[in-house]
């Protein structure tokens, strides 16, 4: 199976230029039964990053772009009176899905965005009553712009924590925006990508994470990683045990992923701050984003990394 990942990967990458990394969390999260947040300015690629995944996986796709009119029954669906039926119909939203992404999920008011809370943890829909599972795998890609204020409303603490990972596409080099210009220069190279996989594929693969080991020290390791963003200064609550087991899942897919039956102290600082820098809780005086960041960054030179043989 991870040759499969390796050619989910190798898709994106010709269309994705120069964010290697990124495309390897992203595809941590989507095995770990998690989702992910999207947060840059607009133009470096998000929409793109996502309709690369959908497109390399055999699998339905959906976009939402989030508006402050947009209703939480646009989201989920409704039932509607079927007058040859003679009875009320239910409608599915866009959330029955196997990839949705969620365009500009701040633009949304509150209660749009918590019609998600339920999809995203629980991967159903209820909806007058009548619950409804989502497909399997069910993967949202959210993207929002963290400059802009005008007309936004901030995701509140429990709609962050159900991201798994918070992620930013970053700046190019040179060389890889002059790749990016020549690799455009006749067709869009998404037109030219097809599935590599499907989603039984998918959920096969995290069915497998299962078998990963992760040694009881390494598990001390992360509850100490935990322990500590809650002491640290200027936080008013650290990373809750749902951050820590998020903390886990991901190591062992990041294992996964790069061909080992086993995690490894290196799995555990690749993905934490982008697993746990979001789900800080800060007074103004601790900063934003970059500060949560840093803080997670100080909290892995400080707690002592463990030393065995990681392996079983």
């Amino acid at each position: 199976m991870q040759k499969t990942i390796s050619d989910i990967h190798s898709n994106i990458k010709k269309v994705i230029i120069g964010k290697d990394d990124t495309i390897t969390l992203i595809l941590a999260a989507l095995l770990s039964g998690g989702h992910v947040l999207l947060d840059d300015v607009p133009g470096t690629g998000k929409t793109m990053l996502a309709r690369s995944l959908a497109r390399s996986l055999d699998c339905s796709f959906s976009r939402i772009q989030f508006t402050p009119d947009l209703l939480p029954t646009d989201v989920t669906g409704l039932n509607y009176f079927h007058q040859k039926e003679n009875d009320f119909v239910f409608k599915p939203g866009p959330v029955f899905t196997g990839v949705l992404l969620a365009d500009e999920i701040n633009r949304a008011t509150p209660r749009t965005q918590s019609a998600l809370l339920e999809c995203m943890e629980e991967k159903q829909v209820t909806v007058d009553g009548v619950t409804r599972a989502l497909p399997r795998p069910f993967f949202v890609i959210a993207t929002q712009n963290p400059v802009e204020t005008t007309g936004t409303f901030p995701l509140p603490e429990a709609q962050l924590d159900r991201f798994l990972v918070k992620l930013s596409m970053g700046g190019l080099t040179k060389e890889q925006e002059v790749e990016v210009l020549n690799s455009r220069m006749k067709d869009a190279p998404i037109e030219d990508i097809g599935s590599v996989a499907t989603g039984e594929d998918i959920v096969r693969a995290s069915e497998a994470l299962k078998d990963v080991y992760v040694h009881p020290l390494l598990v001390s390791y992360m509850v100490d990683i935990s322990q500590e963003s809650r002491r640290a200064p200027g936080i008013l609550s650290g990373v809750s045990p749902r951050g820590t087991l998020a903390l886990l899942n991901m190591s062992r897919a990041f294992a996964y992923i790069h061909d080992r039956s086993y995690v490894v102290p290196e799995d555990v600082k690749a993905v934490a701050v982008p697993v746990l820098a979001h789900r800080l809780v800060s007074d103004r005086s601790a900063g934003g984003t970059e500060a949560s960041a840093n803080i997670i960054r100080g909290i892995l030179d400080r707690v002592t990394v463990p030393t065995e043989d990681w392996s079983r």
